[in-house]
């Protein structure tokens, strides 16, 4: 990508919860503040939620984008949040014309809306919703090397002041979130939470290390404990493709009784 851009891979937490103050929520809600506050106010953003699956990569490209309520069982209010934030069809053809020129089918979208992976966490970081953003699907495939392949592809992208955050959860098990087995659960958790830090920000492996760990992700400790179903981990196969380098700042953070990470890069890729 060129200029001066900023990458960030997020743990979005539990549906609409954080935007209602949940106490389980404070310390993830804290931090996305904190990394919004590194950086300057990006000129547009894309967001690669783990919310949106199609057969392939798939950008919303209308102007106005309506919001998809995509959660079940929450109190009215959260069926009534506004984040009128603008689209970016220029933006969505420039990530298009990307994807195409290094071989990975796409297609432009301009009905879909934006899902509670990008319109929660930028309720928090960007009230004002003066932005313009982007969504990109994830591959149904839930393909590992396919995402690497398109956070790469992406950093043919030229765009400059352009904040690309991958919205997921680096733990996602829905049932150990509330089971009460929780010591044996946290070691689980934990002993992930430590193998994907050490991937990540480890600086004596190579690149090829690095692809290859993320690629294998599966062969991590407790990595279908704590992924049942990828989907959650996906964005930051894409954030880290197109950063081609170990993060430059990890957050750790508790949300919901788990641990969980963020990472954030800056500058040129």
């Amino acid at each position: 990508m060129s200029g001066n851009n900023t990458i960030m891979f997020i743990s979005h937490g539990g549906g609409p919860m954080p935007l209602l103050e949940d106490k389980n929520h404070t310390q993830m809600i804290d931090t996305l503040k904190r990394m919004k506050n590194k950086i300057a106010k990006p000129s547009a953003i894309l967001v690669i939620s783990a919310h949106w699956e199609t057969q392939v990569a798939t950008i919303t490209s209308g102007a106005a984008p309506p919001l998809i309520y995509d959660y079940n069982g929450f109190p009215k209010e959260t069926y009534q949040i506004k984040y009128p934030s603008p689209g970016q069809p220029e933006l969505a053809n420039k990530i298009y014309e990307s994807l195409i020129q290094a071989g990975i089918e796409a297609e432009q979208n301009d009905q879909r809306g934006y899902d509670h992976g990008m319109f929660v966490p930028l309720t928090l970081m960007y009230p004002d919703a003066d932005i313009p953003c982007v969504q990109l699907s994830l591959v149904n495939s839930l393909d590992s090397i396919t995402h690497l392949a398109i956070g790469e592809a992406l950093q043919a992208l030229e765009w400059d002041n352009l904040l690309v955050i991958g919205s997921g959860f680096s733990f996602h098990n829905m049932r150990a979130f509330f089971d009460s087995s929780a010591d044996e659960n946290n070691l689980k958790n934990k002993g992930f939470e430590q193998w994907l830090i050490s991937v990540m920000s480890d600086k004596n492996l190579s690149e090829e290390q690095r692809t290859q760990n993320l690629a294998q992700w599966n062969r991590a400790p407790h990595a279908r404990f704590c992924h049942p179903r990828e989907e959650h981990l996906l964005p930051l196969h894409v954030c880290y493709g197109m950063a081609g380098r170990a993060s430059d700042e990890i957050f750790e953070v508790t949300v919901m009784n788990k641990q969980a990470s963020m990472y954030l890069w800056q500058g040129e890729f």
